[in-house]
């Protein structure tokens, strides 16, 4: 997937620039660069584009900056693809952007820039409606639920609902896909994190959860 408008905030010059022409030899367009979260969110009020990649950390607090003006995008513009760079695995912060039932969204750490093949084929994944999550992030992530059962609990229905949800299909995307209701994959989804026993928790976020597990398991 080549020609995509993409928005790129990040607030080290040197690494931004470098990304940008990256991006620009593999044939996409760059028509936003941010050194700041309010850069990038003022930038996107007057340009529209294919592809945000954001840093978490950025000024003017270099928090969360970044992460917050990603969540913000997403929630103007549900459908937005939007890739999140991280110098670390941030849990709390991976957990946040994938607990969202929307597809097109990536949290990679920067250490994947040197591989241009893996950064390529994130863009291409997330751009295309998928998700991509940082192979490390996985695997701490699942060290706090490695105990939890097994999809093997699941039907041959819940399983087909999981799959969707691991290619980040969100309830109205897998309803239509099925041919039923959001109402029935509500209930799917629900009976999946039941027989995960993923509770309802302010600091877990079961969705994220189930398809780690789904993805764990998978040959």
């Amino acid at each position: 997937m080549t020609g995509l408008r993409i928005a790129v905030a990040e607030d080290s010059v040197l690494l931004r620039e470098g990304l940008v022409r990256i991006l620009e030899f593999h044939g996409h367009h760059v028509v936003v660069q941010a050194g700041t979260a309010p850069e990038l969110l003022a930038a996107l009020a007057r340009t529209k584009c294919d592809l945000v990649i954001t840093d978490v950390r950025m000024p003017p607090g270099n928090t969360d900056e970044g992460l917050r003006a990603a969540l913000r995008l997403r929630t103007a513009q549900p459908a937005l693809p939007v890739l999140v760079l991280s110098q670390y695995v941030e849990q709390t912060y991976a957990a946040e952007l994938l607990s969202s039932d929307s597809a097109g969204v990536g949290y990679l750490l920067k250490d994947r820039l040197g591989d241009i093949d893996a950064l390529t084929d994130a863009i291409r994944r997330v751009a295309s409606g998928g998700t991509v999550i940082d192979p490390q992030v996985i695997r701490q992530l699942l060290a706090r639920n490695r105990e939890r059962p097994t999809v093997a609990r699941l039907s041959a229905r819940e399983r087909e609902v999981l799959g969707h949800m691991a290619q980040g299909a969100s309830n109205a995307a897998i309803a239509a896909q099925l041919s039923v209701t959001e109402a029935a994959v509500a209930k799917h989804i629900g009976n999946i994190f039941a027989k995960l026993e993923l509770p309802s928790a302010p600091d877990t976020h079961r969705r994220v959860l189930a398809v780690l597990t789904y993805l764990r398991e998978s040959p």
